[in-house]
């Protein structure tokens, strides 16, 4: 089942704190208490919200280089090359995409040392990768936007 306008609204409340109580989510996309952990549980069972998780500043975290480095793979070995990108700890995000390069990757490091170490020792080890292009990324924005406190009552 396809989430509706209040499945979505839920997400989105949970995207910003995913330790909202029941009656929080219930008030905050206007739906009782009952409805939104109903939806809730559906929404987990049917595998739209798949993980709780933390986010962190990368840099409070000790991490203070960041950035994406795009791979050319040999198309063939992509699975092989996946599982050893997931042995990386620095690695936080693996995306097979389409156009000039085969794969997206987010790593963080603790600093440019230790990226470069990542990159020319660990990443450009693996034998399916023919090459790689490294982006600094120089400050993070998160896409999380405030909620719209104008919003509509949903129920009516």
């Amino acid at each position: 089942m396809e989430p509706d306008h209040i499945d979505l609204k839920i997400i989105e409340v949970l995207k910003r704190d995913a330790r909202a109580s029941m009656t929080t989510l219930a008030e905050s996309v206007f739906i009782s208490r009952a409805s939104a952990h109903a939806r809730f549980k559906r929404l987990v069972a049917e595998g739209v919200i798949s993980a709780f998780t933390v986010r962190t500043d990368p840099v409070l975290a000790g991490k203070h280089s960041s950035a994406y480095v795009t791979l050319s793979v040999d198309q063939a070995d992509w699975q092989d090359a996946r599982d050893r990108l997931l042995e990386i700890p620095e690695v936080e995000h693996i995306a097979l995409v389409g156009g000039e390069y085969d794969v997206m990757l987010l790593v963080r490091a603790r600093d440019n040392r230790d990226l470069r170490r990542v990159v020319l020792e660990r990443i450009q080890s693996i034998p399916s990768v023919r090459g790689t292009r490294t982006l600094l990324i120089f400050e993070d924005f998160p896409n999380i936007a405030p909620l719209d406190s104008g919003a509509q009552n949903v129920a009516g």
